[in-house]
């Protein structure tokens, strides 16, 4: 399995263009297919900047459907050609509604099904409410290709421990989260990168399986009648291991291209011999199904 990091250039309003990031990531998908990789994960909304730094009425026009759409139909054609599995975020126009999503697409350029984000963020330079609704499709498994994976998980559902545990529950062998994540406008003391690596290698430790994560670098600034929004992405792209071990990450300064290898069989040998699963007691996690830890039944 690969990750790539691509490089963002500090920017404003459109540049590069969505067929120079297309170029850019085919790119990266081609250098990791040559180390081997044959699943091979790009970044979140990788087909430009991160535009939810602030709100804009003019950004919904980035948006299309699912079904024709551009960046999908030039990923299907790049994964036939390398016989490579590649999970396609882009953003989803739905009738009047809006997804931040993801396409699973088959080395041999079949769409195997859609994901749209169910954790939607709202703060200070991660205004995404605003143009995403919260998605309905659910945690699911796509069929077995390569691997039984799940339709990726996307950035924010990457701090949730229940969404990681349903995708393995349902038969996930290995978990994906394109992100777009780095400084905080209205705390420059703040660097959550370590939080965000250890979180995701609980998710991989606690579920025995592995995980990759690919993130941007670089500064990315919007401009807006009301003020601008910069945030410097922090990269630090990586591949962790069943027990939570990063395996091979990427600095915060670099493009860069991972891969690593796994025993899908023997980790999941290990996987059901460790009992994480076996000794698990669903009629005591009804509480998980509140939002304020009531007890359900009373």
């Amino acid at each position: 399995m690969g990750v790539v990091q691509p490089s963002s250039p500090f920017l404003a309003d459109g540049v590069p263009s969505v067929r120079e990031k297309w170029k850019e990531g085919e790119s990266l998908v081609r250098a990791a297919h040559g180390k081997g990789a044959n699943i091979i994960l790009i970044q979140e909304l990788f087909e430009g900047y991160y535009f939810c730094q602030a709100q804009r009425e003019d950004f919904f026009q980035r948006a299309k459907p699912y079904k024709g759409h551009p960046t999908i139909l030039r990923m299907q054609k790049l994964a036939k050609d390398l016989g490579v599995v590649i999970p396609v975020s882009f953003f989803e126009e739905a009738n009047n509604a809006h997804y931040n999503s993801i396409a699973i697409i088959d080395a041999d350029g079949a769409d195997l099904g859609l994901y749209r984000k169910s954790h939607i963020p709202d703060g200070l330079g991660y205004q995404e409410k605003f143009y995403f609704n919260p998605g309905d499709t659910g945690f699911k498994v796509g069929p077995k290709a390569l691997a039984a994976f799940f339709i990726s998980a996307i950035c924010w559902d990457q701090w949730f421990p229940e969404a990681a545990r349903a995708m393995v529950l349902q038969g996930a062998e290995i978990l994906f989260y394109p992100t777009a994540i780095g400084s905080e406008p209205q705390d420059e003391g703040l660097d959550s990168r370590d939080h965000w690596r250890r979180v995701m290698q609980g998710h991989a430790g606690a579920n025995v399986v592995p995980l990759v994560a690919s993130n941007r670098i670089g500064k990315e600034k919007i401009v807006t009648e009301h003020g601008n929004s910069e945030i410097k992405f922090y990269g630090y792209s990586f591949i962790a291991g069943p027990t939570g071990e990063i395996v091979v990450a990427a600095n915060d300064k670099e493009e860069a291209v991972l891969v690593a290898q796994f025993d899908l069989d023997k980790i999941k040998s290990k996987r059901h011999s460790w009992g994480v699963f076996r000794d698990r007691r669903p009629d005591l996690y009804k509480v998980l199904l509140t939002l304020d830890g009531s007890n359900p039944l009373l």
